[in-house]
């Protein structure tokens, strides 16, 4: 019996110890992405916040808040220009704030939520902290330029528009936002080369200083970071590798994600451009589907967390 209870009394003894030594690492491993500002995900073109319990960073608003942060997704129209997306955003972050009083925001901007994103940090660089774009067509893609020309070429560029606004239409309304507008020509004229290009005119902040090089850090006390893929084909299994590698075509050999290239992606200080990640794996999508020796996304998220806590942010 005494020997019985030695044995239990060492066995708590050791599990007391390990408790006490692993402590510290939880409460390290809690606090991982707790960021000082809280951290704004803004989806892209035909996007959404969440549609039930997919969201469209899908996996990352729970990594996030795992290790700390505080997370918002909200939704802006699925189809619209960079400016009116933008104003649907500020008005969101100002709501934000005056409910919680929070003062600044890192935006985190995926695709089309990169300019959505930047123009808020432009108009109101008081409300953010930083801005990080993932795969976003910062110069215009040749995917947009190629629909646009080909629809005009055939005389359909009513019909189309017609076709994605009604698409645009249905997935704001399964998401909760059916008072949402949408436009796709707005959308179009926003993402190809020379609505890009004119776009950066009014909103340089953080543009590379040379082609395909790197821009300023930081601009009017709002850090910029930029991160891109370059693959496309990256798993059988995803119906939306079909629809990537159609639109890659576009490309003529440029290093590109489906439907962005590699230089186009660069803003601010570039993290990385060659992650081996398509369009939609740069979100996580679908449903989690990739090349099984690409790096994680979601760990991505986590580590610029952690890398904005780090800096203050």
């Amino acid at each position: 019996m005494t020997r019985r209870i030695r044995a239990r009394c060492a066995a708590l003894a050791l599990s007391l110890s390990l408790s006490l030594t692993l402590a510290p690492l939880a409460a390290q491993a809690d606090t991982y992405t707790q960021t000082r500002y809280p951290i704004v995900l803004v989806h892209g073109m035909l996007g959404f916040g969440a549609i039930g319990p997919v969201d469209y960073f899908y996996g990352v608003p729970a990594a996030l808040r795992s290790g700390g942060a505080v997370v918002f997704t909200p939704s802006v129209s699925a189809l619209e220009s960079s400016e009116a997306r933008g104003e649907q955003l500020l008005a969101q972050l100002r709501q934000l704030k005056a409910a919680y009083g929070y003062s600044k925001f890192n935006l985190i901007g995926h695709s089309h939520g990169g300019p959505t994103a930047r123009y808020v940090a432009a108009v109101a660089p008081e409300l953010v902290a930083s801005v990080t774009t993932v795969g976003s067509p910062h110069t215009g893609s040749p995917v947009a330029d190629g629909i646009q020309a080909l629809a005009a070429a055939t005389g359909l560029t009513g019909v189309v528009a017609s076709i994605v606004n009604a698409l645009g239409v249905v997935i704001s309304w399964i998401s909760g936002n059916a008072q949402l507008p949408q436009d796709a020509l707005g959308s179009l004229t926003s993402l190809n080369t020379p609505g890009a290009a004119a776009f950066n005119t009014r909103f340089p902040q953080g543009a590379p200083a040379s082609p395909c090089g790197q821009g300023a850090a930081v601009v009017n006390g709002v850090r910029y970071a930029s991160v891109g893929g370059t693959s496309v084909v990256t798993n059988l299994l995803d119906p939306g590798d079909a629809f990537l590698t159609l639109a890659s075509a576009f490309f003529s050999g440029e290093a590109n994600d489906g439907l962005v290239g590699r230089c186009s992606s660069h803003w601010g200080t570039v993290l990385r451009d060659d992650y081996g990640w398509n369009h939609l794996d740069e979100v996580n999508q679908a449903l989690g589907l990739r090349n099984l020796f690409a790096s994680d996304p979601v760990a991505f998220y986590r580590s610029q967390a952690n890398r904005l806590k780090t800096a203050g942010l």
